[in-house]
């Protein structure tokens, strides 16, 4: 793609790496096949191409975003689908990040849905306020009809309990059994241990069993993804993960960086980029961005172990999330891993498309996601299976509001099959 910035706009190290992705786009449209919003709506707009063409416009001409701007790059989800798709090599994900600050720095959306997005990164990133806020949640059900629609959405998603602080986040060191293989940290995260605390204590209890010592740094927290992809500023959480874990590796050193929620995953991966500017912190980010991986990826490096073999027999639909199999790459490991613990693994129909959880997506889109969803519960249950396997919380929270079908964590299935506790929706 021909673009046209101004040496002074080049100066700026943000327009110039978006105006090298934007020369890397051939117009080819292959990504129109694999968009789930142009899919739903068959708007050019909505898809990667069309948003595209809008970030180049708005970014050349200097100018300030405009309505059309914001509309149809708030319907994107940054499933990255589009990037697995593109022959060309088109970064999307940091040119949409990029517009989207540009977004918040200069257009203007309705006084209510600046507050919603204000309320949502005040509240998500923190644990303590996200389980205060769902508690509040849970006491507004009886007025449901009372509240507008998008209100609504956000409360069909909250819980029916939300859990209290557990050992899991941390700081603290869980022993390997036997003799260590590797030193570990692993990510709590901010939202998830609230959601579903049973996600970290599988993966903390099937690693120490495969000789892995795992430690929660002290310090750690959300990994900024919630707020980076909103526009703003994730930094200073990044910052503070990066300097917790510089601590453990420069102590007694670690082998990886796990992270059982993929869409934090694939912001940690991205620490490298998102610091390459900082003098202090571009090698220490780097570092960390190196060390990082998926849970799965770190299970298919340690292998289970010999005879290992589901407790009863299952038939398995593994829901590949966007920010694992699109994001990260990572496709294969969690489906070899399920496979090798005896596991019945079932190929849902359109698995590379997205559920329309994304993030913050669901609670700002309720209206799109809700369809995402819907069609991705039709996939799910189209292939008959007695449980749902995924790899993201956000995922697991989208899907398991459409259907009755138990949805657990992969390293829930694999903790089981290796003499853990029968995950939840299967007693």
């Amino acid at each position: 793609m021909q673009t046209h910035f101004t040496l002074t706009q080049l100066a700026d190290s943000g327009t110039a790496e978006a105006e090298k992705i934007l020369r890397t786009c051939v117009h080819c449209g292959f990504c129109t096949a694999t968009c789930p919003t142009y899919r739903l709506t068959g708007d050019e707009r909505d898809s990667p191409r069309g948003r595209i063409y809008l970030i180049k416009d708005m970014l050349e001409k200097g100018r300030p975003a405009g309505e059309v701007e914001t509309h149809h790059i708030d319907r994107c989800l940054s499933c990255l689908s589009c990037m697995t798709t593109c022959p060309s090599g088109v970064h999307y994900m940091h040119l949409v990040d990029h517009a989207r600050a540009h977004i918040e720095r200069t257009g203007k959306r309705p006084v209510k849905v600046q507050l919603k997005r204000l309320a949502l990164r005040l509240m998500l990133p923190h644990a303590g306020r996200f389980r205060a806020a769902m508690g509040l949640a849970k006491a507004a059900r009886p007025f449901r009809a009372l509240l507008p629609p998008d209100l609504r959405a956000m409360l069909d998603l909250a819980p029916d309990r939300v859990h209290p602080r557990s050992a899991q986040e941390g700081p603290a060191t869980f022993p390997a059994q036997g003799q260590r293989r590797m030193r570990v940290a692993l990510l709590p995260g901010c939202v998830q241990p609230a959601l579903d605390p049973a996600i970290n204590a599988a993966a903390i209890r099937l690693l120490n069993r495969l000789g892995a010592e795992v430690v929660v740094a002290k310090g750690v927290g959300c990994c900024g993804a919630l707020t980076h992809h909103m526009g703003h500023d994730g930094h200073g959480f990044a910052t503070a993960n990066i300097q917790a874990w510089m601590a453990e590796l420069e102590g007694a050193g670690l082998d990886a960086i796990i992270v059982t929620a993929s869409g934090c995953g694939t912001t940690v991966k991205d620490y490298g980029y998102m610091f390459r500017e900082d003098a202090d912190m571009a090698a220490p980010a780097a570092k960390v961005s190196a060390l990082a991986r998926d849970v799965t990826e770190v299970l298919s490096m340690l292998g289970l172990p010999a005879g290992t073999q589901a407790p009863r027999p299952l038939r398995v639909a593994y829901h590949a999330a966007c920010s694992l199999q699109h994001g990260q790459k990572v496709k294969e490991p969690p489906r070899d891993l399920l496979r090798a613990a005896g596991f019945t693994l079932l190929d849902v129909p359109d698995g590379h498309l997205c559920c329309g959880s994304a993030g913050t997506y669901n609670l700002l889109q309720p209206e799109m996601a809700g369809q995402l969803r819907d069609a991705k519960v039709a996939a799910i249950e189209s292939t008959r299976p007695d449980i749902i396997a995924a790899g993201n919380i956000g995922c697991m929270t989208q899907i398991g509001s459409g259907t009755p079908l138990p949805i657990v964590h992969t390293v829930q299935l694999l903790d089981w099959a290796t003499g853990g506790p029968t995950p939840d929706g299967l007693t």
